[in-house]
C-alpha cells in the first residue's frame, strides 16, 4: 500500500521535524528513526480509520432502519427503510478481513470514530441520487457494490468540510497526511478486499525508509560540499529549509542507492517539492539535481545497477 514516494515525504517530514527542534536528535539516529516509524505508524492508523468510518457509515443503515421502527407514529418510509447497503458484499468481505479487524482492535481504533458523524454522514447520503439508484437495483455486480462505498468516501465524506475539519481536530496528523491518506484509499479501492492492515508496509520498504534517514543525516557534510556551488546567487540560509532537505536526499538517492534509476529520483522530488514547499520548488530542485547529477556523472560516481519500479 505505501509506495516509495510516499516513503519519501515521510523521511522529508521526519528530517523536517528534527531540524525544527531547537535541541534535536540530529545526531541520535535512534531517536530520528523512532520518529520516522511514528510518522509511518500514524499514516497506517489514520488510513485503517478511513477505510472504517467509510464502512461504518454503510452498515449505519441498519441503525436507521431500528430507529425508525421504533417510532411510536411512523410514516411510510418508517416502515419501508431500505438496509441493503449494510449488507454490501465489499463490507461484509472488509468486515470479515482478519487483518483489519485486528489492527483495529490492537491499535484501539474505534475510538477515532464519532458515531454522530456517522449519523450526518448517512443522513445526507441517503438523500442522494446515488443512494437512490443502489437501493432501488434489484441486484449489484462486485463493482457496483465497490463503487457505492466509494462514493461515500470521496463524495460524501471528503466533501464534506465538516467532517473534514472534525479529522483535522480529532484525527493525529491528518492535516499533514490528509493528501497521502486520500491517495492510500484511492489504491484501496483500485484493489482488492484482501489487504493484510498488519503489513502495509514491507520489510523492503521501511528498510528504505530507514536507508534513506540515515543516509540524509550521515552524509549531511558532503551532500552540502555538491549542492551549495550550484545554488548560484542563493545563499543556503535563503533557500527553502524543505528544498534542502530534498536536494540531501536527492544527492543521496543518486549516490548511495543503486537499484533507483536517476530520472526516477529526480522526478519524485520535483513532484515532492512542488506539493509541499513554495510554487517556485519544483524548477528549483529539478535545476540542482540535474546540475549534480551532470558532475556525478562526469566523475563517474553515479554507479546503478538492475532499475528498481
Amino acid at each position: 500500500m505505501i509506495s516509495r514516494r510516499n516513503i519519501r515525504v515521510k523521511v522529508m517530514q521526519t528530517l523536517y521535524t528534527l531540524a525544527s527542534l531547537e535541541h534535536g536528535p540530529q545526531g541520535n539516529k535512534e531517536a530520528a528513526t523512532r520518529i520516522l516509524d511514528d510518522k509511518l505508524d500514524h499514516v497506517l492508523d489514520t488510513f485503517t480509520v478511513s477505510v472504517l468510518y467509510t464502512l461504518r457509515i454503510a452498515q449505519y443503515a441498519e441503525t436507521d432502519a431500528s430507529h425508525r421502527s421504533s417510532k411510536y407514529l411512523q410514516t411510510a418510509e418508517d416502515v419501508n427503510v431500505n438496509t441493503h447497503i449494510a449488507a454490501n458484499s465489499f463490507v461484509q468481505k472488509m468486515m470479515a478481513n482478519a487483518s483489519f479487524k485486528e489492527k483495529i482492535k490492537k491499535e484501539k481504533l474505534e475510538r477515532f470514530v464519532d458515531e454522530e458523524w456517522v449519523k450526518k454522514i448517512f443522513l445526507l447520503l441517503a438523500k442522494s441520487e446515488e443512494y437512490a439508484k443502489y437501493i432501488t437495483a434489484k441486484t449489484h455486480t462486485p463493482a457496483e457494490e465497490k463503487e457505492i462505498i466509494q462514493y461515500i468516501w470521496e463524495k460524501q465524506m471528503l466533501e464534506n468540510e465538516g467532517l473534514v475539519s472534525h479529522f483535522t481536530d480529532e484525527l493525529p496528523g491528518w492535516e499533514d497526511d490528509a493528501e497521502l491518506i486520500t491517495m492510500l484509499m484511492q489504491n484501496f479501492f483500485k484493489g482488492t478486499s484482501k489487504v493484510n492492515f498488519l503489513n502495509l508496509l514491507s520489510g523492503e520498504k521501511k528498510e528504505y525508509a530507514h536507508d534513506l534517514l540515515q543516509a540524509v543525516i550521515d552524509k549531511d557534510a558532503y551532500c552540502m560540499e555538491l549542492i551549495e556551488p550550484k545554488l548560484n546567487n542563493w545563499d543556503k540560509e535563503r533557500v527553502a529549509l524543505i528544498d534542502l532537505l530534498l536536494l540531501r536526499m536527492g544527492v543521496c538517492e543518486f549516490i548511495y542507492f543503486p537499484t533507483i534509476p536517476t530520472k526516477v529520483t529526480i522526478n519524485e522530488y520535483i513532484d515532492i517539492a512542488k506539493q509541499y514547499s513554495t510554487p517556485q520548488s519544483g524548477q528549483f530542485v529539478n535545476g540542482v539535481l540535474d546540475n549534480i547529477l551532470k558532475d556525478l556523472v562526469k566523475e563517474n560516481k553515479i554507479k546503478k545497477q538492475d532499475r528498481a519500479s
